[in-house]
């Protein structure tokens, strides 16, 4: 009788009829589709989050077939990696794809972020989406810190030595945390074993549930929009936002443009410039791991340079250590520093923008001064951006709320 009803079924509406009586295909296009509403000016920099999808798809693809051939061994690691650059068919463009997609991730995820500060999208009712978005953050960097390390390169040898130690700083589970961390008295073969299985398992499992809830909180709120203003607010008389469009196909067509405009420059980055003059991959790396001889100058990879160089800028590395996590914990703090009666920079005064961009350029100047040795001068210059950093969230309580600001409008504004 089953049978003969699904037989019915399958006669009046198709295989679609039958599908989306086992699995809310139909429903979910709907509801996160054709029925969610998104601002309807929307700008480039509302590119990013599809193109962070993007560029985890690729990651995970590209990382399965690296784990196929290379082996997580202290005497094997580097030769496996070498073996899928030369004998492997293709082996050195699913390589370069993912020493590239980590570059290209953390390039999307930045700008992702900057656009979140420049619009307000960390303010209320977005408060546990910004705290999810910087969980990802955190959880990407441990991943890129760990994948780093499975090369085994020289610099990868010597940064992780670098990066670990660091946790001994903790006061009294230190140097009990940096044995744990190490499975080993030294950075070794348990290392890489524990690195590669989190790299390859744990984390990116952990990454893909942050990414659900970030896009599940999203959903929930619905997206801001450079006018910082709540669409929700205004609802037409078929109860959807008179300043929304339906998200499919407007924006699904929109990000298809932006994914094609990124792949030109990711692939020409791949297949013209894969090491990007050692910012990707360092010439070191291009050794492997030797305990008896240290780089000329030990340094992350570019997309850490920046609190590498704040870590540097203090003497006592204890209080360093301490400086760098603090740099990255006060951004869960933004959504309650920021004091603003707008949320868009567009309607904020000058007092703020000065200091979104004096943030900015203090970030870009800190990860220079990363990439540099440690000299005087350059430490110099860390102390100082490092502080304009850290003023930059401590002063937000109060030029955020003194400062003239424009009247937000009532309806966003578009211009085709």
């Amino acid at each position: 009788m089953a049978a003969a009803h699904d037989n019915d079924a399958a006669q009046k509406g198709g295989f679609r009829a039958w599908l989306n009586k086992r699995l809310p295909v139909d429903e979910f296009v709907e509801s996160q589709l054709t029925g969610y509403f998104a601002p309807k000016n929307f700008n480039l920099w509302y590119f990013f989050g599809a193109l962070a999808m993007l560029v985890f798809v690729i990651m995970i693809l590209s990382g399965i077939f690296l784990a196929m051939h290379y082996k997580p061994s202290e005497t094997a690691a580097f030769d496996s990696v070498e073996y899928i650059m030369r004998e492997v068919e293709w082996g050195w463009l699913i390589r370069y794809m993912h020493s590239t997609g980590a570059s290209f991730f953390f390039i999307v995820v930045y700008l992702h972020m900057f656009r979140a500060m420049l619009y307000g999208s960390y303010r209320e009712p977005r408060e546990l989406l910004w705290i999810l978005g910087v969980l990802l953050y955190l959880a990407l960097m441990a991943e890129a810190f760990m994948g780093y390390v499975l090369p085994w390169g020289n610099m990868s040898y010597w940064g992780a030595q670098v990066i670990v130690n660091l946790f001994g700083t903790i006061p009294v589970i230190g140097p009990g945390l940096v044995e744990w961390i190490r499975g080993d008295y030294g950075i070794a073969d348990s290392t890489l074993n524990r690195f590669f299985a989190l790299h390859v398992v744990a984390m990116p499992f952990a990454i893909a549930f942050l990414i659900l809830m970030h896009l599940v909180a999203l959903r929930q709120t619905g997206s801001n929009n450079p006018d910082g203003i709540e669409i929700k607010a205004k609802l037409g008389a078929n109860g959807k936002p008179v300043d929304g469009i339906p998200f499919h196909p407007y924006y699904t067509i929109k990000d298809l443009f932006g994914v094609g405009v990124f792949l030109l420059f990711f692939c020409g980055v791949i297949f013209f410039v894969p090491t990007f003059g050692g910012l990707f991959l360092e010439k070191p790396n291009f050794e492997a791991a030797n305990a008896l001889s240290t780089p000329d100058h030990i340094a992350p990879v570019w997309y850490f340079t920046a609190f590498f160089a704040m870590l540097r800028a203090v003497p006592d590395q204890q209080l360093g250590a301490l400086i760098m996590l603090l740099a990255i914990v006060v951004l869960f703090f933004l959504p309650w520093l920021d004091r603003s009666p707008v949320k868009s920079i567009r309607y904020k005064g000058w007092m703020s923008k000065t200091a979104l961009v004096l943030f900015v350029i203090s970030f870009i100047v800190l990860s220079y001064l990363g990439l540099k040795p440690a000299s005087d001068l350059y430490v110099i210059l860390a102390r100082i951006f490092t502080a304009i950093y850290f003023l930059y969230f401590i002063l937000m309580p109060w030029y955020t709320s003194v400062e003239k600001t424009k009247a937000a409008p009532e309806r966003v504004n578009y211009h085709a």
